[in-house]
């Protein structure tokens, strides 16, 4: 079906004149409406030809409002074309009738640039109620976002209630530690508790990812650590750690959430000044500082929450009189020098040998500048740029304040 006609209205004075000119118009895919005054031409009327003396100083006006208009006279110095081009229509053709081919493409061309000017305003008003709807989005995604935002700090200010008051000394061994995380809520988590007068139990966790989900998990394993102390009898200390990550193990494939997490459990016996343990590969391996020589405990252990039926080994070392154990999460590899995993965890062995205490491991990594205080490493999350993962470092030392 071929394209319809473009529709030109043609206001003249009848007579052969006005019909000379609308036969010159009709060619070239042009269709022509020929009428005395603007109220004549029917509203499909793409562009209007007025002859100079058919229309009024006050219609021009109107005409260019409603629609593109050419002026046609015979004559340039036409008063009439004066009053048209006064009116603010300065397209215009002197002789029409010998310029026809001339005339036609001029049409074309007003036509097709009123089409473009109407696409741009039509583009320009869409653009505006775009704009409008963007900064209501934008407005409304902040407001979930400073949502988000404090719910996250509510809930890493709660896992930090979570934590053991630091630093604290049981029975002559003295647990601290420093927990960054790198988002709001951490995966990293730790705890230790006195038992009684003869055992301390602690544990130390990095759960895979961080952020919300990692950080469910970790108020998981608070609740259960708690209740598995509680039905612990105080017999038989070196099942009790790999007791509890055979369970942890199974809670977490029945939970079915998808995650996973590396653990170290500890129970130190006082008396004997013997430390049970066992771990669910942990990395790196907690460090072991006597008598100015730092080894790595020995073991190894399947992840937690990733294969059903796994036996964790039970394992054990004494504890001389002073020591200091150190446990760090993977992300402090993220902050050590080297191309390889062997160059850095023995770089971290070294910096662990020269660190007497906590601080002392934090300024070898040059992690001064991050918060200390509880509150407000859980409000500013201070890790968020500096650190690609959760941050965690423990230290126990002793039994040097063991005056029993």
């Amino acid at each position: 079906m071929p394209p319809a006609k473009q529709l030109i209205g043609v206001i003249d004075l009848p007579g052969p004149e006005r019909d000379a000119l609308a036969q010159t118009i009709a060619r070239d895919d042009l269709a022509v409406y020929a009428a005395s005054g603007i109220e004549e031409l029917p509203p499909e009327t793409a562009l209007i030809v007025a002859h100079a003396r058919a229309v009024s100083r006050a219609e021009w006006e109107r005409l260019a409002e409603r629609l593109p208009t050419l002026v046609v006279s015979d004559d340039r110095q036409d008063a009439d074309l004066l009053k048209a081009v006064e009116a603010g229509l300065v397209d215009y053709i002197i002789d029409p009738l010998r310029h026809g081919s001339l005339l036609r493409r001029m049409i074309v061309k007003a036509i097709e640039v009123h089409r473009l000017a109407a696409e741009r305003e039509r583009d320009r008003t869409r653009l505006a109620h775009l704009n409008e709807n963007l900064e209501e989005l934008n407005e409304s995604l902040e407001t979930h976002l400073a949502m988000l935002r404090l719910d996250q700090q509510a809930g890493g200010q709660i896992q930090r209630k979570l934590l053991p008051p630091r630093p604290q000394t049981l029975q002559g061994v003295t647990f601290d530690y420093w927990l960054a995380p790198s988002l709001y809520l951490s995966g990293d988590f730790l705890d230790f508790q006195g038992f009684d007068e003869r055992y301390s139990l602690f544990y130390f966790a990095d759960v895979s990812g961080h952020g919300a989900s990692s950080a469910f998990v970790t108020v998981l394993l608070k609740y259960l650590s708690n209740r598995w102390q509680q039905e612990w009898d105080g017999e038989h200390p070196e099942r009790l750690a790999p007791r509890w990550l055979e369970a942890l193990n199974r809670e977490l494939l029945d939970a079915g959430i998808g995650k996973h997490a590396t653990l170290f459990v500890g129970v130190i016996d006082h008396r004997r000044r013997y430390l049970h343990y066992s771990l669910g590969a942990q990395l790196p391996m907690p460090l072991l500082v006597t008598d100015g020589e730092v080894q790595a405990l020995p073991g190894e252990g399947m992840p937690v929450g990733l294969f059903p039926g796994v036996d964790y080994p039970s394992l054990g070392c004494p504890l001389p009189e002073n020591f200091r154990l150190w446990l760090c999460s993977d992300g402090i590899l993220e902050c050590l020098p080297g191309d390889t995993l062997e160059g850095r965890l023995r770089e971290l062995e070294r910096r662990v040998l020269a660190s007497e205490t906590l601080e002392d491991l934090r300024g070898s990594l040059a992690l001064e500048h991050l918060a200390d205080d509880d509150e407000v490493v859980a409000q500013s999350a201070p890790g968020h740029e500096e650190l690609p993962d959760d941050l965690t470092i423990m230290v126990l030392s002793g039994f040097g304040n063991d005056k029993s």
